[in-house]
C-alpha cells in the first residue's frame, strides 16, 4: 500500500489557501483579484496556476472578502462550493449553482475527504442588503486534519475540534489599523492555538490588502505574523509555527517538524 502524500498547503493571501490532502484541491474563500471594494492588493501577485483543478471551494461566510463573486466566476469549470446554511439562493442567483450548505456540525464527503463545518463567532451578513447566512470554519480530514477558522473570535469548542489538528489555519489580522468584533488579533490567535493544540499553525488574514495611496496607512506589514509568534511562544510552545508569504507553500508529513523562520524568530 502506498504511503499517503504529505498534506500541502498554498497560502495565496487574506484568507484564501490552496489545500491538498489525499488528492483533494480545496480552495478557501477565494480572493483572487487585485482589488477587493476599495482595497489593493499589496502582497505579490498569486502564482500561476493556483486556481486551476480545484475540487471544491470553501466558503466560510459571504463578506465581500471572503466570498468574492468574481474571484468564484473565474474558477475553471463549475466547482462546489460548501457554503453556510442560508448562502446557496443567493449563490444560484448570481450563477453559482453547485452549493451545499452545511450548518455547524454538519459535514459532506468531497474527493475521498471529509468536510465538517465549525462554529465560527462573527456576523455573517452580506452588507448592505445581502443575506444573513451564519459564518463557520471548516475542518478538512483524511490521512491529516486541517482547521480553517475563517473569521471568527475565541470560542470555548475550539478545545473540542476533532481528535486531533495537524495544521490550523488561523486569522491574525486584517486590512486596516483596527479590528471589528468577531475576529483574532496575534494575541488571541495565540490563544486559540493553544485550545486547539495543532501539530502546526500557519497565520493568514494578514498583509495581502490594504487601501491606495495616499489614504493607505503605514504599519509594519510583518507586525502581525511576528506578534503571532511571539504570543505563540509564551501561549503554545510545543506548536510548530509556519509563517508563509503570500504565494508560498508548506508541507506537512506525519511528525513532520520545522522550525521558524529566521527573519520572524
Amino acid at each position: 500500500m502506498s504511503e499517503a502524500r504529505p498534506l500541502s498547503v498554498t497560502w495565496l493571501g487574506h484568507s484564501t489557501v490552496l489545500i491538498e490532502l489525499d488528492g483533494a484541491r480545496l480552495l478557501t474563500d477565494p480572493l483572487l483579484r487585485r482589488r477587493a471594494g476599495p482595497l489593493v492588493r499589496i502582497a505579490p501577485r498569486l502564482p500561476d496556476g493556483a486556481d486551476h483543478a480545484v475540487d471544491v471551494v470553501l466558503l466560510s461566510h459571504l463578506h465581500g472578502d471572503h466570498c468574492d463573486l468574481p474571484s468564484l466566476r473565474r474558477l475553471p469549470g463549475p466547482v462546489p462550493i460548501v457554503a453556510p446554511q442560508g448562502a446557496a439562493a443567493w449563490l444560484g442567483k448570481r450563477g453559482l449553482p453547485l452549493v451545499h450548505e452545511l450548518r455547524a456540525g454538519e459535514r459532506m464527503e468531497v474527493g475521498g475527504v471529509t468536510v465538517t463545518a465549525t462554529t465560527a463567532v462573527h456576523e455573517g451578513r452580506r452588507a448592505p442588503l445581502g443575506p444573513s447566512a451564519e459564518a463557520v470554519g471548516f475542518l478538512v480530514e483524511g490521512s491529516q486534519c486541517v482547521y480553517f477558522a475563517g473569521d471568527t473570535d475565541l470560542f470555548d469548542g475550539m478545545a473540542r475540534l476533532g481528535a486531533h489538528v495537524d495544521l490550523a489555519l488561523l486569522p491574525v489580522w486584517g486590512w486596516g489599523p483596527n479590528l471589528g468584533p468577531g475576529h483574532l488579533d496575534p494575541e488571541r490567535a495565540a490563544a486559540a492555538a493553544a485550545l486547539i493544540a495543532p501539530s502546526v499553525a500557519v497565520p493568514i488574514h494578514w498583509g495581502t490588502f490594504g487601501l491606495p495611496r495616499p489614504l493607505r496607512r503605514g504599519p509594519d506589514r510583518d507586525w502581525p505574523p511576528s506578534e503571532f509568534v511571539r504570543h505563540m511562544r509564551e501561549r503554545a510552545p510545543d506548536v510548530d509555527v509556519r509563517v508563509l508569504l503570500p504565494g508560498q507553500n508548506t508541507q506537512l508529513a506525519r511528525h513532520s517538524a520545522a522550525v521558524v523562520p529566521p527573519d520572524l524568530a
